[in-house]
């Protein structure tokens, strides 16, 4: 119970630290950066459920990502269709693509899905790149409007922009939470942890992973289409191999398959990346040996990490607080233990 009130309170601090940022930052680029953060945020959110709660890893995710993003900005600006219209549309059309890739790239495992999904997202960053007529290619596409004003409310400041991306941020970590705690999400949990005893307890393991797929989809085009409408111009390199590669690390470093990981992750390398600009291109030569060194001692991220080191701290403290003959026994049971994880 207390654990319960204690992770209620965290929950109610931090958002209400992220309304009063502005307020404790009033700087333009530092609301602009975290705007882009929290962007980036629901995206990871949607690889987490496939990745890190399925056991399924895409490598196309910046692919739909893009999608979504280039969805609204066709959609606005050649078919000068209205911004919220346009929205539920781009997301609509990139969950309808995702879901027909799907149904194919599910039929692949392990690492021969990873490869499929990172040759799809190769080819979405060429369609983007080479379609100049709608794309505008390498010379990108501008002129994506503003979302149009909800009643008095309008989004031309970066701060009414700042509030916008973090309503979907907030209304996705509650959709993203409720599901992984339903009888869905635990049904993805069973699947990642073993599908053939999925299969053999009744579980239509392939029903439920298009369902995570195409879950995870749509919130990578939510996320693009919030991309589009803040940045307001696109460029292809949004669906190139380096994106791919800052996804994946925002993941892997938060913690694959924690509901707090894509957050810590992603606010993490986003502003040590702000604050390494001098070295941008040699980023990867930081970033790399980094990730490197988190997959091989803390493969559950900093996420995971902060919870052995808590769990220790907890084992520590009972043995402490035991008498010496429990004492004793609780330590032979624990070397027992280890020997055997061992």
């Amino acid at each position: 119970m207390n654990k319960i009130m204690d992770k209620r309170i965290g929950i109610a601090v931090l958002v209400i630290l992220s309304i009063i940022f502005p307020l404790l930052f009033d700087n333009k680029y530092i609301i602009h950066v975290m705007s882009l953060a929290f962007i980036y945020i629901i995206a990871i959110y949607g690889m987490n459920l496939l990745a890190g709660f399925t056991g399924y890893l895409s490598l196309a995710h910046a692919g739909f990502f893009a999608i979504g993003a280039y969805s609204l900005g066709v959609f606005t600006t050649k078919y000068e269709m209205t911004f919220w219209v346009s929205f539920v549309a781009a997301i609509v059309f990139t969950t309808v693509v995702g879901a027909i890739i799907g149904l194919i790239a599910l039929r692949t495992k392990e690492h021969f899905f990873a490869i499929y999904t990172l040759i799809v997202g190769y080819l979405i960053y060429l369609l983007i790149d080479k379609w100049d007529v709608m794309t505008g290619g390498v010379r990108g596409l501008i002129g994506i409007p503003v979302p149009t004003a909800i009643g008095p409310i309008e989004f031309k400041s970066g701060l009414s922009m700042y509030y916008l991306i973090l309503f979907f941020l907030l209304l996705s970590t509650l959709l993203i939470t409720r599901i992984v705690h339903s009888l869905t999400g635990r049904t993805f949990i069973a699947i990642r942890n073993s599908e053939e005893l999925a299969q053999t307890i009744g579980i239509n393991t392939m029903t439920n992973k298009l369902v995570s797929f195409i879950i995870s989809i749509f919130f990578a085009a939510l996320a693009g289409a919030l991309y589009a409408s803040f940045v307001r111009f696109l460029g292809p390199d949004i669906a190139n191999l380096p994106m791919v590669f800052d996804f994946l690390m925002y993941l892997i470093v938060g913690g694959l398959g924690t509901l707090s990981g894509p957050i810590v992750g992603t606010l993490l390398i986003v502003w040590l990346s702000q604050f390494l600009q001098g070295l941008q291109e040699y980023r990867m030569l930081l970033f790399g040996p980094i990730l490197t060194l988190i997959v091989i001692f803390y493969p559950a991220g900093i996420v995971g990490a902060y919870r052995t080191i808590k769990m220790k701290l907890k084992h520590k403290k009972d043995l402490d607080n035991n008498n010496p003959v429990d004492k004793k026994v609780s330590n032979t049971n624990h070397e027992q233990s280890q020997i055997k994880e061992g």
